[in-house]
């Protein structure tokens, strides 16, 4: 995960990668036909991503699909800015929520898995201003 920030406007920019492995099991092939996901903050949606025809997974195999979504606190999270800038602590975590879905298509059924994560972001490290 990087951190930037943009002074003039208050604003933390997180660019967070991740990996899901989908593993299919059964003995005829998948496609993953979409991948949403999105980070809240506060239970506010800060970022989100989407594709759409991802890949084709063929029978007893797994696949790892990468992904990166960019999420950006600023305006009434202004405040995010400050905090992960403060020298006077030396760690600077924040929770953040992600919800991430997959849409599976097989046989003429379509199925959706849903995954979700909190994680905690030390926004002072791998931190660089824009």
């Amino acid at each position: 995960m990087n951190v930037t920030s943009n002074k003039e406007d208050s604003l933390v920019i997180l660019a967070i990668k991740a990996t899901l492995k989908i593993r299919n099991s059964n003995f005829y092939s998948v496609a993953v036909t979409s991948l949403s996901s999105q980070v809240q903050y506060m239970n506010t949606v800060v970022g989100s991503y989407m594709t759409t025809n991802i890949s084709l997974i063929p029978s007893r195999s797994e696949q790892l699909v990468d992904f990166m979504v960019q999420a950006e606190m600023g305006g009434p999270f202004s405040y995010v800015y400050f905090f992960c800038t403060l020298h006077d602590i030396p760690v600077h975590n924040i929770v953040i929520f992600m919800r991430t879905s997959v849409k599976i298509s097989y046989i003429g059924h379509m199925t959706q898995s849903s995954l979700e994560t909190h994680h905690y972001v030390d926004c002072g490290t791998n931190f660089s201003a824009v």
